[in-house]
């Protein structure tokens, strides 16, 4: 008969309650209760699909919907202070190709973008890059339309890479820092690695992934079990 020492034992539990939390069923993007880690210090890892959405300045929101015009919470994100907006604009592509009801997230920030996944820019027609976000070197432009006026943005419009927001005790845990790399594994009936998704530090974040609706497709995310962070 074999026997196992107290050490051993709570090694084991250790190990498959890390296996349980980590493959626990995604938040939703307006989840604000989650805890960060477990009893054991572990990291809860929150995987979320971002669909198309918009980020405007403030002077951009008012030329879109009214001088004074704020942003009204529709729901509020995973990460503490951000939400998605009652208000939605329609996008305009080349030869008047549009995306109705696409979702502005605030608050406002210091500039403007859209952010699609590449279906998404195919329907419009444009070639969009992948891109951190702020970064709209080499990508095109597009119209918004709101329902007190149009802004046109000479560039803006990009597919934003995939990314993990880590805090803290995240970056320790998982040996990186801001701006490096590290592989998601995805199981499900569409099981893949997704490679070189950016680590996104800041001290408030909590730990989330965040891929967009072609990749969760593509991974049939509904039905994923289990998501790995690994290098």
């Amino acid at each position: 008969m074999i026997t196992l020492d107290r050490d051993t034992v709570e090694r084991l539990v250790r190990d498959a309650l890390s296996r349980q939390l980590d493959g626990r069923h995604h938040a939703p993007r307006d989840a604000t209760h989650h805890a960060e880690r477990d009893v054991y210090g572990v990291p809860k890892l929150v995987v979320n699909v971002s669909a198309r959405h918009a980020h405007v300045t403030q002077e951009d929101l008012e030329r879109l919907f009214g001088k004074g015009h704020q942003l009204k919470p529709f729901k509020w994100l995973y990460q503490d202070g951000f939400f998605a907006a009652e208000e939605t604009v329609t996008v305009i592509g080349p030869r008047q190709r549009i995306i109705p009801n696409v979702r502005i997230l605030g608050p406002c920030r210091d500039h403007s973008q859209i952010e699609l996944a590449f279906t998404d820019s195919i329907m419009l027609g444009l070639d969009i890059p992948v891109r951190k976000s702020g970064d709209h070197r080499d990508s095109p432009g597009a119209w918004m339309m709101g329902p007190a006026g149009m802004i046109r943005l000479e560039r803006g419009v990009i597919r934003h890479e995939r990314h993990i927001h880590m805090g803290p005790a995240d970056c320790k845990h998982y040996g990186v820092k801001d701006g490096d790399r590290l592989h998601l594994r995805i199981k499900s009936d569409c099981s893949a690695v997704l490679e070189d998704l950016l680590v996104r530090f800041n001290p408030t974040s909590k730990l989330e992934v965040h891929i967009d609706t072609d990749e969760g497709n593509a991974v049939n995310y509904p039905r994923a079990t289990t998501f790995e962070l690994f290098k």
